[in-house]
């Protein structure tokens, strides 16, 4: 299958991944592959293993046991600068990931630690910040932006680097109606490999060609993602049935056309 941002984004790979806390087993010899350019939503009940899954394609966390390649190569110890190079995560938290006294600060952080010049690092920041609607926010302290603003920012940090492969926890947790439609055209016009993890599984839907679903540290299924969000019995099994929004949406429907 081809995608159409295949230009910068890269394959992702990932074999028997195994993951423990403690004496619980968080991923259970998990293996997918996310083909370069390729928007594949992961969907399921707390506590699946996704986030799990997510923090491993960095290094944050380290596997038990299989591999996880980014671009054919495989993160270990010691790569991880150049791994961490090549794929952004954009947390669920944002003030996990802003920790400078401004805005531009923050979001040149990144591309200054590439070793970008101050010109390059520059316009990088600017061209990530008009992406998403924050130009005059440069020298807003991040402490006074409210939670939807602190969440622009932070994924302006991860634009900035330029990643081949770019991780969303929950982007679509806590956002109005207006900047989840923002988000999801974004997202599918990002120039690059993008995997997301969402409760919120209509907007995932919207952005994403595949969907997995997660489900007691394994895959439950993987496909297309029309077809995924269609199946019901999956979904129920899963504990992520998500129809009773038709039934919402149809009583609106009819309330808006009758006479």
């Amino acid at each position: 299958m081809e995608f159409q941002q295949a230009s910068r984004g890269c394959r992702v790979e990932v074999e028997g991944l195994v993951h423990r806390y403690g004496a619980r087993l968080a991923l259970d010899n998990l293996s997918l592959c996310v083909e370069p350019g390729e928007r594949l939503g992961i969907i399921g009940p707390s506590g699946a293993g996704k986030s799990t899954f997510l923090l491993h394609l960095n290094g944050v966390l380290a596997a038990d046991a299989g591999t996880v390649k980014i671009g054919g190569e495989a993160v270990t110890r010691r790569n991880l600068m150049h791994i961490r190079s090549q794929v952004g995560i954009v947390f669920q938290n944002p003030d996990d990931q802003l920790f400078t006294p401004t805005v531009e600060e923050d979001v040149a952080f990144g591309p200054l630690n590439l070793g970008c010049t101050v010109q390059e690092t520059r316009q990088r920041v600017q061209l990530a910040l008009s992406q998403l609607r924050l130009e005059g926010y440069e020298q807003r302290s991040t402490h006074e932006l409210s939670f939807g603003e602190k969440r622009r920012v932070a994924l302006a940090t991860v634009l900035a680097m330029r990643p081949r492969v770019i991780g969303f926890d929950e982007p679509f947790a806590n956002l109005d109606p207006g900047m989840v439609e923002q988000l999801v055209t974004l997202i599918r016009g990002l120039d690059a490999t993008v995997i997301l993890i969402s409760q919120e599984i209509l907007p995932a839907i919207a952005c994403a060609d595949r969907l997995a679903v997660f489900h007691q540290g394994r895959i439950a299924a993987v496909g297309p993602a029309l077809d995924i969000a269609s199946d019901r019995a999956l979904l129920r099994r899963c504990g992520i049935d998500f129809h009773f929004y038709g039934d919402i949406w149809q009583r609106i429907l009819t309330n808006a056309s009758a006479p």
